[in-house]
């Protein structure tokens, strides 16, 4: 008679078999190639691969598991054309294993060549990253602070110009008006200089003096 913990132990290692082969082989279908992890991060990566052209391939299965312990996670998504799938929800530092596998009408493709990667700690992404590293948010960032400053270079530019040329209007019309004020100047002195001006008048009695003391005499 099998003991209880043995039963329970078996029934749970065919759960999870089932689980991860719920999909019918297909012969027809390669494995997928060119397995690769990208953009790994402490919590999280990204597995990609590539498949043979022609392969009828509507999905992917993926099964994702730590190195040395046999808990499984089985991804599948089907009616898709991707050749990438997130992982999510990783410990830091540590192992995991990658299986990729293709999926058809008529079943799942042989799993791909296991791809072993490690997550980095938290200390060492953070020391890893450059303080000159610019990320793409930072670069937009910087693009539309770089953009709102030229707006207001050209705005500032633009009233400049208008007051320059308004300056220059009203300096012509200034030098237009010269002329006018000096025409003006010279009737005045030209009036000033008729015999009807009092100057002219003490020039004529000074003349008579000599003749009214004359006859005085």
């Amino acid at each position: 008679m099998d003991k209880p913990g043995l039963s329970a132990a078996v029934l749970l290692l065919l759960l999870g078999f089932l689980s991860a082969s719920s999909v019918t082989a297909d012969p027809l279908l390669s494995a997928p190639l060119n397995v690769t992890i990208r953009e790994l991060e402490v919590n999280s990566a990204v597995v990609t691969w590539e498949i043979l052209e022609g392969d009828p391939v509507i999905g992917f299965a993926i099964t994702q598991q730590k190195k040395d312990v046999r808990m499984l996670r089985f991804i599948q998504e089907v009616n898709t054309t991707t050749r990438s799938c997130a992982l999510w929800d990783l410990d830091e530092d540590t192992e995991y294993i990658v299986h990729v596998q293709s999926i058809s009408m008529g079943g799942s493709s042989p799993p791909s060549q296991p791809v072993l990667f490690r997550t980095p700690k938290e200390s060492e992404k953070m020391a890893s990253k450059s303080p000159d590293e610019v990320t793409m948010e930072e670069f937009g960032q910087a693009a539309q602070l770089r953009a709102g400053e030229l707006i207001i270079i050209v705005v500032v530019l633009i009233m400049w110009a208008g007051v320059i040329a308004l300056f220059c209007r009203q300096y012509d019309i200034i030098k237009d008006n010269e002329p006018n004020n000096n025409k003006d100047k010279a009737k005045n002195s030209s009036e000033c200089s008729t015999p009807e001006h009092p100057t002219g008048g003490a020039t004529a009695q000074q003349c008579l003096r000599p003749a009214l003391h004359g006859l005085l005499q």
